[in-house]
């Protein structure tokens, strides 16, 4: 059984915040400042370059990946940590197209993050006007899963309702008509269990930096099943997924299995942070962390709706069709989410009305909902977010 009350000690949280924004950027870990001051001081400062042997920093985007394959059923050997996000969603689709050759069919929804999106086209643009991203609503995907489709390019969980895809269900239909898959688990890794061997899923891509707690551009996550890695070409064809990059060859030659889908060099000192928070991580069990995600999101949106009449919930009822957060629909969401955040209720804001909240039970009990709950309900019977300050757009929202 995972111990929530210890693991919720591991997390450095500020004083009077409840923060149900995990699914946008994790905290920081306790053990996370000092680990990364023992790489700066102790390996990157005494060993110099003799780290990326004495100190194993060239085996950190391999020995992360089998670590994150456990919490998303992916064989051993099978995931390698680097590079963004974006940059993986590329590969996976470019190889994903090159394994599926005279198709030229793109198929996505538009639930889908929109990076995901603008990557494809530009990948397809590239490519020449043949070629066809296809975006459909989330409801219709498997009626347009045809033998026109070349790659189905899905995010398993909706960025802004937490609605979940069926992964198992709609790979078989892919499969059936020879379709290779692409499934990104930016919104499920760490959130819910994830099933990439058993679903028979061919690509997968993921970040580090929410439920996952890796801290703000921690790298991105890319797996390709076994039975496909040695045959895959990676179309980003990067120095370190040579086969022998201190060769120096002219020519590249992929690596082995999953190493050949490695591009630029990995980011240590990231990766140093993101191998003390996967510290947590190895304590904690995913039908443990579903478990009480479902009590805690189920909880939320009680409380909501008896004290918020005029917000609509806007992810699914079912919490077997929901992620680990809870979306709510309000005309005046933004200027709410920002009175809430001077609360100390860390939400966030998605175009054009959705106020955006994330459960991670790592490090969020009841209390803290029953919290969120109270301050949300005096913030809408008051109209306590009708000020100007409230309305000023940031950057960031």
């Amino acid at each position: 059984m995972t111990d929530f009350t210890r693991t919720k000690a591991m997390f450095d949280l500020p004083e009077g915040v409840i923060y149900l924004d995990g699914n946008s950027l994790g905290p920081l870990p306790r053990a996370v400042g000092t680990r990364v001051q023992e790489m700066l001081n102790d390996e990157w400062g005494q060993m110099l370059i003799t780290g990326w042997n004495k100190a194993g920093w060239m085996g950190l985007p391999t020995g992360l990946g089998d670590r994150i394959g456990r919490l998303i059923g992916a064989e051993p050997g099978s995931v390698v940590v680097g590079d963004t996000l974006s940059i993986k969603v590329y590969q996976a689709v470019a190889s994903a197209l090159e394994m599926n050759p005279g198709r030229k069919v793109v198929l996505s929804d538009n639930g889908n993050f929109p990076s995901d999106l603008y990557m494809a086209d530009g990948l397809l643009r590239s490519l020449g006007p043949d070629y066809e991203l296809r975006v459909v609503d989330p409801e219709e995907v498997a009626a347009h899963i045809t033998e026109e489709v070349a790659v189905l390019m899905l995010t398993e969980v909706d960025y802004r309702s937490g609605r979940i895809h069926d992964m198992k269900a709609l790979t078989e239909l892919a499969h059936a008509n020879g379709v290779v898959t692409v499934w990104d688990l930016a919104h499920s890794a760490g959130a819910i269990p994830v099933y990439l061997a058993g679903c028979n899923a061919d690509f997968a891509v993921g970040c580090t930096y929410k439920y996952l707690n890796g801290g703000p551009g921690a790298p991105a996550f890319i797996y390709v099943a076994p039975r496909l890695s040695g045959q895959v070409r990676p179309a980003l064809s990067g120095w370190l997924g040579h086969e022998a990059p201190f060769a120096f060859d002219l020519d590249y030659r992929p690596g082995a299995g999953i190493e050949r889908m490695r591009v630029g060099t990995p980011p240590v000192i990231q990766m140093t942070a993101l191998s003390s928070a996967m510290d947590i991580w190895d304590m904690a069990d995913m039908a443990d962390i579903r478990a009480r995600s479902i009590e805690l999101t189920e909880q939320f949106i009680a409380g909501v709706e008896a004290t918020c009449p005029g917000l609509e919930l806007a992810s699914p009822r079912d919490p077997l069709r929901r992620g680990s957060q809870v979306s709510f629909r309000f005309r005046e969401g933004y200027a709410a989410m920002q009175a809430l955040i001077a609360r100390g209720v860390i939400g966030d804001f998605r175009a054009p009305d959705i106020i955006r909240f994330g459960f991670t039970p790592l490090y969020i009990d009841k209390d803290d909902v029953e919290q969120a709950v109270e301050i949300l309900a005096d913030i809408i019977a008051n109209r306590l977010w009708d000020k100007p300050e409230y309305k000023i757009r940031q950057r960031v929202t």
